[in-house]
């Protein structure tokens, strides 16, 4: 297939789990892989996988991962086409992209302009009211005023959230409840920010009470913007997602659709190109949602999409970004069953979650109809400790919601990951748990239970091990 692209070699600039699964897409493409790795990934699946492998650097994502000079040298003394970010380190860096493309390469996602802009959530939300798409109550821009910020919170009412324009993963965030409270946490967000992404810069959000996290997978290729439903990622500890499914079951099939052309209007709005996602807070009380942020890369959970639309997502972003024009109608993309994808992470839960990195001395996967387990291990692998500790990620299909659960927990009854302790007990228990299975979940229902659950992921940590 690779003959109609310009693209014949394409380098991916990430590692693990991510960069094996653009390995297999690229392969699928008849394209020849380059995989930069750092110092610690010499011996990782993603370099045993490749055509090609260049070291670019000591493990420090700093001084490899992060470093835009070692990676283009990279790209330029193997020949690469086209580099792919994957996600997380340089994926939403809009200097990144533009430098990818000064360097004549092509980058498999948006352009630097629409990085730029759809990055700063500020901006976004004021692109979101633009074409007419609900946002959250809260500031229109940037507060650089803690007293202005406070007086804004105070007239949204409490509680509200404090998020860093540049913000991420959860960094940045923090949640006041009161004038005090977000005297101490404003100036902890903004600090927090300013290190982590070099923007100290703050808004102010109402939090919804009884809120839903469901986002939209859409795809672009510069002039056109297709949809491929929606995703809930409501069940998140610290903010960050552990637990994904789609289709939502919260929705109506008319709230859907509303949801769903929101999301593919404001992406038209920009001459999206490329995989996204964008994100919507749905308000179980009043039916409503709003727009929070878009993520302008492919995200951790587009595998539950692929699954109940049967639609390889990083091919497609690749042959679009490659200048291809979509390929799909909305009329022709459809969806079936109900997916769930949980993060197997090298993490205790029955410890605080502490990171537990160590050496794969057994691995056996699920296997059966409607499994999938994209992961980065192989037997004897030793995890490196530099890194986050994602190791794969589950996935199953069944027609239905319940049936998905149900194979879920059977998938984790088949899956050993022996050396190092996983987050797979608590996905067994949740997927046992009352609420979980009638889905009367929120955002800050997983915190909740696990300030009670200790005893529960301890034996459950015992049958699984």
């Amino acid at each position: 297939m690779a003959e109609d692209l310009p693209i014949k070699t394409i380098l991916i600039a990430n590692r693990g789990e991510i960069a094996c699964r653009v390995n297999r897409a690229a392969k699928e493409l008849g394209l020849q892989v380059v995989q930069v790795v750092s110092e610690a990934d010499i011996d990782s699946l993603a370099a045993r996988l490749a055509d090609e492998v260049k070291v670019i650097g000591p493990p420090a994502a700093a001084k490899s991962y992060l470093d835009t000079d070692a990676i283009l040298a990279a790209a330029k003394e193997s020949g690469a086409d086209a580099i792919h970010p994957g996600y997380g380190f340089l994926s939403e860096s809009a200097d990144f992209a533009d430098a990818v493309e000064a360097a004549g390469l092509i980058f498999v996602g948006p352009s630097g302009d629409t990085i730029r802009l759809m990055g700063d959530k500020a901006a976004a939300r004021e692109q979101a009211r633009k074409v007419g798409v609900s946002t959250v109550p809260g500031s229109d821009g940037v507060i650089a005023d803690m007293d202005a910020a406070l007086e804004l919170a105070e007239a949204v009412g409490f509680p509200v959230m404090i998020k860093a324009t540049a913000g991420g993963g959860g960094r940045g965030i923090r949640i006041a409840d009161d004038a005090e409270t977000f005297r101490k946490l404003a100036p902890q967000a903004a600090n927090e920010a300013k290190s982590a992404f070099g923007d100290g810069g703050i808004y102010v959000e109402k939090v919804i009470e009884r809120a839903r996290h469901i986002e939209v997978q859409v795809l672009g290729d510069g002039h056109d913007v297709v949809h491929f439903y929606d995703r809930e990622c409501s069940l998140q500890r610290r903010r960050q997602k552990v637990w994904e499914e789609a289709p939502s079951a919260a929705l109506d099939d008319d709230t859907r659709k509303r949801l769903c052309d929101a999301a593919v209007a404001l992406a038209r709005s920009v001459r999206y190109r490329g995989a996204g996602t964008v994100e919507f807070l749905f308000d179980d009380l009043t039916g409503a949602f709003h727009f929070i942020e878009m993520n302008t890369r492919i995200q951790v959970e587009h595998p539950v999409t692929e699954m109940i639309c049967d639609t390889d997502l990083v091919a497609a972003m690749i042959r679009v970004c490659a200048g291809a024009p979509l390929e799909l109608t909305q009329a022709d993309i459809a969806r079936e069953g109900h997916a769930i994808e949980v993060r197997l992470n090298a993490e205790d839960p029955a410890n605080a979650f502490m990171p537990f990195p160590g050496v794969v001395s057994r691995l056996k996967l699920p296997k059966g109809e409607g499994i999938r387990f994209d992961h980065m291990l192989y037997e004897g692998y030793a995890i490196p400790p530099f890194y986050d500790s994602l190791l794969g990620k589950l996935i199953v299909w069944a027609p239905d919601r319940a049936g998905a659960i149900a194979r879920l927990e059977g998938a984790l009854g088949n899956l050993e990951i022996d050396g190092l302790p996983t987050t797979a007990p608590l996905f067994a228990a949740l997927a046992q748990d009352r609420d979980v299975q009638s889905n009367a979940v929120h955002t800050r229902w997983l915190e909740l239970w696990l300030e009670h659950a200790a005893d529960t992921l301890t034996k459950q940590g015992e049958t699984t091990t």
